[in-house]
């Protein structure tokens, strides 16, 4: 990102600290924030029907948790819980969204990476679920 684009957008951020196992968002809930790791992991977390919650991603240092507050309906798609003590930037998404839209320019760079790391999620969920719930090595194909 851009040096202008990346003090526009850390001007709307705020430094939070979250200690280790503390949940922050659920599944289907309201996605009104993002974070940016400066320190610490989170895990990204789908619930698995009889089976509970199943980790798909870990974020660390430099990632962004959160992008479900870009698209309607604002919901989260994941969970997040801290594995760690983490200390993050936090953004407001609506003070975000508004910025984007005032700045169009600002809006194409931060969506583009926002779409980026969408596309690595996706990725790396399908890959999890596969090794969790797909077909074992030398397992005999129906």
């Amino acid at each position: 990102m851009p040096a202008e684009h990346r003090e526009r957008l850390l001007s709307l951020a705020h430094e939070v600290v979250y200690p280790g196992f503390t949940r922050l968002f659920e599944e289907g809930g309201r996605a009104d924030r993002f974070w940016v790791v400066r320190t610490g992991t989170v895990a990204l977390d789908i619930h698995v029907p009889g089976r509970g919650q199943a980790v798909v991603e870990t974020i660390g240092t430099g990632g962004l948790v959160g992008w479900s507050w870009l698209c309607p309906p604002h919901e989260w798609h994941l969970g997040a819980e801290t594995r760690s003590r983490v200390e993050a930037w936090e953004f407001d998404a609506a003070a975000v969204r508004d910025i984007c839209a005032a700045h169009p320019e600002f809006g194409l760079t931060l969506v583009t990476l926002v779409a980026e790391t969408i596309g690595r999620r996706l990725r790396a969920t399908r890959t999890r679920l596969l090794d969790l719930y797909g077909p074992q090595q030398g397992a005999p194909r129906p």
